[in-house]
């Protein structure tokens, strides 16, 4: 035993000081989605510009309606915020204008709409969002929700989208059961505010119309694209430090953001870009008080339900009920008090095969809502 005392001390010490050392950071998770060209990523193919591309808005006004069908995902329309059953979701197999304009038209009553798009970001997906938008616009349908599950796709037309979006006033959801990834990540940091349960990763861009031969050509032109990115996302709220982070990971792997990135990158909850707007415009139209109970509401949405709940349908439902503690929806701010795409009739009715639990919790709620606002009578 003495002789193998001193072996035991070496073992006891060298046991104590790795206790001694501080755990070791998290690894960021990292994995290989199987991304290509067909299925999503975030894939360039336009000609390379060497200086920053104009908002769309101004660079091509106006929509064109020639005829186009829908082939890189599928999209449904519904006037309904809710999406348990999704009976009231009817899908768009055309992009012509008469077409949209039949599918929009029962979201004239409640002046709300929800657009569920699965598949790929490309240029039908970016005209169908500009089209939805003239068609809101024509119907004075002002509250509007993009419902989005992506892969990713092309940067061009996501930026496209993006801009579309950003002019447009939507909100973005990215469900429980959705991802956003690659490209889609550009369409997510165009929405005034984005409820996130579901996945949102990144990774470099792959330059598939590219002409270099070497190393240091390819980098030059990636170069020029992410000034463009950076560019798109400086103008749209998002940190540009996003761009560097996502030429750090290889395009066939994918990085997943974390909650916390999520929201230090502006890509979760309301973009600060139009908070910014919306702060001058509601200071003038609704008072410094309004434009202060909103602020502390948005901060105990934070903390509260985001730190709580893990689908959309319960984070909405916990959000309505939170928001009467700091006087919403404010009668003389109606359109403008937070969460008000709920304060329709529509939202109010029963619905038949609506789940009991979060989502009751939404209709009671706005029930309560139409109630302070004297278009619901007293139970």
């Amino acid at each position: 035993m003495p002789k193998r005392l001193p072996w035991l001390l070496s073992v006891i010490l060298g046991l104590s000081l790795l206790a001694c050392q501080p755990a070791a950071p998290p690894e960021r998770e990292v994995f290989d989605e199987g991304t290509d060209s067909v299925d999503g990523g975030a894939i360039s193919t336009a000609p390379v510009r060497h200086e920053p591309a104009l908002p769309r808005k101004q660079s091509a006004p106006g929509v064109d309606w020639l005829p186009l069908v829908l082939s890189s995902g599928k999209a449904w329309a519904s006037c309904e915020l809710n999406y348990q059953t999704e009976s009231g979701d009817q899908e768009l197999h055309s992009l012509e204008r008469q077409a949209l304009t039949e599918a929009l038209a029962p979201c004239d009553e409640g002046k709300v709409m929800r657009l569920r798009y699965q598949g790929k970001i490309a240029g039908d997906f970016a005209a169908l969002i500009e089209r939805i938008v003239v068609i809101a616009d024509e119907q004075g349908i002002g509250k509007r929700v993009l419902d989005i599950d992506s892969a990713g796709g092309t940067v061009e037309d996501a930026i496209r989208a993006g801009d579309s979006i950003a002019s447009a006033h939507w909100s973005i959801w990215v469900r429980e059961d959705s991802v956003c990834h690659s490209a889609c990540v550009f369409v997510l940091g165009a929405g005034d505010s984005r409820t996130i349960a579901g996945r949102v990763g990144i990774h470099r861009l792959i330059r598939l119309s590219s002409t270099a031969t070497t190393r240091a050509e390819l980098n030059s032109e990636l170069r020029t694209v992410y000034a463009q990115v950076k560019d798109y996302l400086e103008r749209n709220g998002v940190a540009v430090v996003l761009a560097d982070q996502m030429m750090s990971v290889p395009n066939r792997s994918l990085r997943l953001l974390t909650d916390e990135e999520l929201k230090t990158y502006g890509l979760d909850g309301i973009n600060a870009a139009q908070d910014d707007l919306d702060r001058l415009r509601l200071m003038r139209k609704c008072g410094e008080d309004f434009v202060r109970r909103r602020d502390q509401f948005a901060r105990q949405f934070d903390a509260q339900c985001k730190s709580q709940e893990r689908d959309i349908d319960a984070l909405n439902a916990c959000g309505l009920q939170l928001r009467k503690k700091f006087g919403f929806p404010d009668e003389a701010c109606l359109a403008e008090s937070p969460m008000s795409e709920f304060d329709t009739l529509a939202e109010m009715l029963p619905m038949p095969g609506y789940p009991a639990g979060s989502a009751g919790m939404v209709h009671d709620a706005s029930r309560e809502s139409h109630r302070l606002a004297g278009r619901w009578p007293a139970p």
